[in-house]
């Protein structure tokens, strides 16, 4: 079995200083596998912030995967925001835009979905999609394939189809070739759980979409601060939100949702 920590939209720059610490002590307490980190690690892609995101990175577990948001790309510098609009993220950050992690159950694959063309929305492109083809390729059937980028793929039922990101049909038929099994995202600062069969025909197939909330931001659109752990245990995923709780002063579990795969995909376990 791995736990994943998935954690999105930290905006560090507008966050709740209180949530920091119990955030980190939470995470610690899991022991995850893997921490993932679904992007908007800032507000306004500014060095201080940026240095806060590192040093928030710094205290929780190893290996991470993180990906950039939209939020990371510089907005009022235009010079930097067409020209270098990833530096101050990878000074401070990773270099690495597009990280890969891969064990002998698992593999997490990140893509950048942020641009310096669209203020809000992302897309991926053809590049992208056959690097990540070339990865998924390379593993064997029994392995959980994991997509993490900031924009989401799927959307809950009452979300702006507008939201989705760019490309999502061109990269769904390659996920669907080579059986990617979940797919990770923030940017709504919501939570949901639930399956792509609605939204993509795609014969035989159906993958696992997971929506973090807002870990730490105080833009919070109405649902508490949040996190998501993961549990696999193939054919089975087991995801528990955790919310801030003011009166704990914690993250407590909220809501524990299961899935099973099966020959159509992913879908909840019909014994929950």
């Amino acid at each position: 079995m791995r736990t994943l920590v998935h954690l999105s939209d930290l905006h560090f720059g507008r966050v709740d200083e209180a949530l920091i610490q119990p955030l980190i002590a939470r995470v610690r307490q899991i022991k995850p596998d893997v921490v993932v980190v679904s992007g908007d690690l800032t507000q306004r892609a500014r060095s201080a912030q940026f240095k806060q995101a590192r040093h928030f990175l710094d205290a929780l577990p190893s290996p991470k995967i993180v990906v950039p948001g939209n939020h990371d790309v510089p907005l009022h510098n235009i010079y930097d925001r067409f020209t270098r609009p990833f530096d101050k993220y990878r000074r401070h950050i990773t270099h690495d835009l597009e990280p890969f992690y891969v064990d002998d159950e698992i593999a997490v694959v990140g893509i950048n979905s942020a641009r310096s063309l669209t203020l809000k929305n992302g897309r991926v492109n053809q590049r992208q999609i056959a690097r990540v083809q070339e990865r998924l390729s390379t593993l064997d059937a029994h392995i959980t394939k994991i997509i993490v980028t900031h924009h989401p793929f799927d959307l809950p039922a009452d979300y702006a189809g507008t939201k989705i990101i760019g490309r999502a049909p061109m990269a769904m038929k390659m996920f669907a070739s080579y059986s990617a099994d979940l797919l990770l995202a923030g940017h709504l600062h919501v939570s949901h759980a639930g399956n792509t069969a609605d939204r993509y025909a795609l014969s035989g197939y159906a993958a696992l979409v997971v929506q973090a909330g807002t870990a730490t931001s105080t833009r919070s659109r109405g649902e508490s601060n949040s996190f998501n752990v993961i549990q696999i245990n193939s054919p089975y995923i087991n995801i528990q939100r955790f919310s801030w709780a003011p009166e704990q002063g914690e993250f407590m579990i909220l809501t524990t949702e299961s899935f099973q795969r099966s020959a159509s995909g992913w879908s909840r376990d019909s014994k929950m």
